[in-house]
């Protein structure tokens, strides 16, 4: 199946050989993988092979830590999805978790083991990030034609709700209902008891009015959007409905209409049923049948409280819209969204302005550190341009925790870019820029250090190379006045010594204050690149 999205090409010349690629969502209820045939000269992929597992990393044990047998079969599952992206020459698999592995305890020790004993790289992304990515992958499938779209994606622990015309998203949310997790807490009767039900339905109600309270807040006066629904539960509605009009099977259930009053019927129907019985209904797994119910109530009461009386089944979600932001970061397409592209730098700006940020002096530190960056790549460093990415972000946001005190601004710094929902970013990505941020004055990482010592080890390379870099930078603008106009970095192997020849923007100004600040910063440049430091004014 190819893509109906019609994507724009780059207008720079591009690789165009066709790209093996494998997306791994591991969800609260399943573990999906997709693997495509990416084709930059159309641009678009093709679907050429589909797996899935019930694994239930959501059926958590005490304080919500994912369980050891729960682990042990996650694990299995992915080495055989690894398995099986092999046959096919996948040139990378990109893995993703969301919210069953994100609220875990433990999810951080369970991404670590799949690094050591997969070697494979799990990104831990927040809930707008995954809605963010859940809009892409629809976007892969259906062509809005500039008409307001209401995406719902019905999870085993959230609920995503989007709200977007085929461009930039005028609204990302995830709310902590899933079908997994409601079954969990508030399912305890066979068939379920009237006093559950009602008091199942009235918590999905009052948890989901707040969001879509705040999603209508952002439509236009008489604006009626489409809904569109995407996920495992809601595929299964629909399949059993169309069964049930035409007799047989449905062969694709992508663009099936589904509306409330089918949806309120089936709900009544399925709540007298015991579980034995929900499993004899055609097209409902065994796993599904369990969750089924609190799935279907997430839905009705989403499209009761929106209003709209029918929803389009979507087939595409969150692991199609990985392909695409791979393709998008992969500079295979332009940005048809004309956002996706820019996301990065439009979040990290947003939060600046949020705090407060002098942009004008961030951009300058960040405009420092991206050259000392450059002029010691291949010589002091290795790293590409994501990690160039993540030091630009963390230059014009080291000084947001002015926004709480002065006092320690530098650990209010990490604690905003933590928690500042930064749109286009991995969870260790932002943890990366935060702990960037954070030791851009004061004390160097030390072991003793959590938010650091919990990183993958590659992530705390990054720290440790590139801080210095950091601190450097915010030193050349110690004034805030652009003193310096220009660094030059001329490395002396013989003698061990790494020279920053520095050009001042007014010829009679000495930069007196940008040299001692140099002076005292230069102590973790040197101790995590074993080389003296001389800072020289250049007439």
């Amino acid at each position: 199946m190819v893509t109906s999205m019609p994507l724009v090409k780059k207008s720079e010349p591009t690789d165009d050989r066709e790209r093996i690629l494998a997306a791994i969502d591991l969800g609260t209820n399943s573990l999906h993988m997709v693997v495509v045939k990416v084709q930059p000269q159309l641009p678009t992929f093709t679907i050429i092979a589909r797996e899935k597992e019930t694994v239930r990393l959501g059926d958590c044990g005490e304080k919500g830590s994912l369980k050891p047998e729960v682990m042990e079969r996650a694990i299995a599952c992915l080495r055989r999805f690894q398995g099986v992206a092999k046959t096919f020459n996948a040139e990378q698999i990109v893995a993703v978790a969301t919210s069953a592995v994100r609220e875990a305890p433990n999810g951080r020790d369970f991404i670590r083991r799949v690094a050591d004993e997969l070697d494979l790289e799990i990104s831990l992304i927040s809930g707008q990030e995954e809605a963010r990515r859940i809009y892409l992958g629809v976007l892969s499938a259906m062509e809005f034609n500039n008409q307001s779209h209401i995406i719902i994606d019905i999870g085993g622990g959230s609920t995503e709700l989007i709200l977007g015309e085929g461009w930039e998203p005028r609204f990302l949310s995830s709310t902590k209902v899933g079908a997994v997790r409601l079954t969990k807490d508030f399912v305890h009767t066979d068939p379920i008891s009237r006093n559950e039900f009602l008091y199942l339905q009235a918590y999905i109600r009052g948890t989901l009015e707040r969001v879509i309270d705040e999603l209508s807040s952002h439509l236009k006066p008489g604006e009626i959007p489409r809904l569109v629904g995407t996920s495992g539960t809601i595929e299964t509605l629909a399949g059993i409905k169309a069964r049930e009009k035409s007799g047989t099977e449905p062969t694709r259930i992508g663009g099936y209409k589904l509306t409330l009053e089918e949806l309120q019927e089936f709900i009544n129907r399925i709540r007298k049923l015991s579980y034995q019985e929900r499993l004899q209904i055609p097209g409902i797994a065994d796993r599904r049948a369990e969750i089924i119910l609190a799935g279907a109530l997430i839905l009705q009461e989403a499209m009761t409280l929106l209003n709209l009386r029918s929803l389009t089944v979507c087939e595409r979600s969150l692991r199609e819209g990985v392909i695409v932001d791979w393709m998008l970061t992969h500079g295979l397409i332009d940005d048809r969204l004309h956002y996706g592209s820019s996301v990065r730098e439009r979040s990290v700006l947003n939060i600046a302005q949020k705090y407060k940020v002098d942009l004008e002096s961030s951009e300058r530190v960040a405009n420092f550190a991206l050259s000392l960056f450059d002029q010691t790549k291949g010589l002091l460093h290795n790293w590409g341009e994501v990690e160039r990415e993540l030091l630009w972000s963390a230059s014009i946001l080291h000084n947001c925790g002015l926004y709480v005190s002065h006092s320690a601004h530098h650990k209010h710094s990490y604690y905003l870019i933590r928690y500042g929902e930064l749109l286009g970013f991995t969870e260790m990505e932002i943890e990366a820029i935060a702990n960037l941020a954070r030791y851009h004055r004061k004390s160097s990482p030390k072991k003793k250090h959590e938010p650091y010592q919990s990183l993958p080890r590659r992530f705390r390379q990054v720290i440790d190379q590139l801080h210095p870099l950091l601190r450097l930078a915010v030193a050349l603008d110690r004034r805030m006045i652009g003193a310096i106009s220009q660094v030059v970095c001329e490395y002396k192997p013989m003698t061990q010594e790494f020279y920053l020849k520095l050009k001042p923007s007014h010829p009679n100004d000495d930069c007196a204050l940008e040299l001692w600040s140099l002076d005292l910063k230069k102590e973790a440049f040197e101790m995590n690149y074993g080389l003296k430091l001389v800072a020289q004014l250049e007439p």
